[in-house]
């Protein structure tokens, strides 16, 4: 179980416990992603002694995030996010995912996690732990295209799979990762399949390169070691941070806010 109150308090929402509804989802995807960075940092040391993802217990999760007023990496802030949409009522199915690389190829099919929301007869993706640039309010699984604050997004079939793609302003079609929709389990995170995972998330995603990201309300700032990446309005932007003090000030604003 988890504090309901604590949690909606950490995220900004006011007014008492939303309805489980499309209109309350897309405020606490958004306010999730605003009010809770993305950070990888200290990830690696947060894993149990045996470094099982599946193995750290959700209350540890809790503590680290929403009482400690920390940031998270995927299997944290969206196997949190389940718990929350849960207890809220919400009929919500955890995904393994499989994050598109640099030379367009994808990574391991269980290297991210995130939720479907199934509501009214629709299905939506819910994805609170992703570093970015992607949606910052749910996304139908539907090949049209939805708009969200200058970018297009859509779902769409590849074999037995889906693939998640978004088109910046001004830019072409680039895939953000691939998940198999059959393959969602409403139990959460422990109903991801994570052979072979556990050694790849430790030496390269959870170590080595700091990723750390904060939506804003018109898109997001990414920073990734010192190249930093915003997307505003749909027009992107990536510079290099040389300076201490430019870097600090960036890595504050992600990490704190403002």
């Amino acid at each position: 179980m988890i504090d309901v109150a604590e949690y909606l308090r950490r995220i900004g929402v006011e007014g008492g416990v939303p309805s489980p509804t499309l209109e309350s989802l897309r405020a606490l995807h958004k306010r999730h992603l605003m009010s809770v960075p993305y950070d990888n940092g200290g990830a690696a040391d947060r894993l149990p002694p045996n470094r099982g993802l599946a193995e750290i217990p959700l209350p540890r999760v809790f503590a680290h995030v929403v009482t400690g007023r920390n940031g998270g990496v995927c299997y944290e802030l969206n196997r949190l996010f389940h718990a929350l949409l849960t207890a809220l009522g919400y009929e919500v199915l955890m995904v393994a995912a499989a994050i598109r690389l640099a030379d367009d190829r994808f990574g391991p099919d269980e290297e991210h996690s995130f939720n479907l929301v199934r509501l009214d007869g629709r299905t939506w993706l819910v994805d609170v732990g992703f570093v970015g640039p992607s949606y910052l309010e749910p996304l139908e699984l539907s090949a049209v295209e939805q708009e969200q604050y200058g970018c297009a997004y859509r779902v769409v079939e590849r074999g037995d799979a889906h693939v998640v793609e978004r088109r910046p302003r001004d830019g072409a079609w680039q895939a953000v990762y691939r998940f198999r929709p059959g393959r969602a389990d409403r139990d959460g995170w422990e109903a991801v399949r994570l052979d072979g995972l556990d050694d790849y998330a430790r030496d390269s995603v959870l170590a080595g390169t700091t990723f750390r990201g904060r939506a804003a309300e018109n898109g997001q700032h990414v920073l990734i070691g010192r190249r930093y990446f915003t997307v505003l309005d749909g027009v992107e932007t990536t510079r290099v941070l040389v300076k201490k003090d430019e870097f600090a000030r960036v890595t504050e604003s992600i990490m704190i806010g403002g």
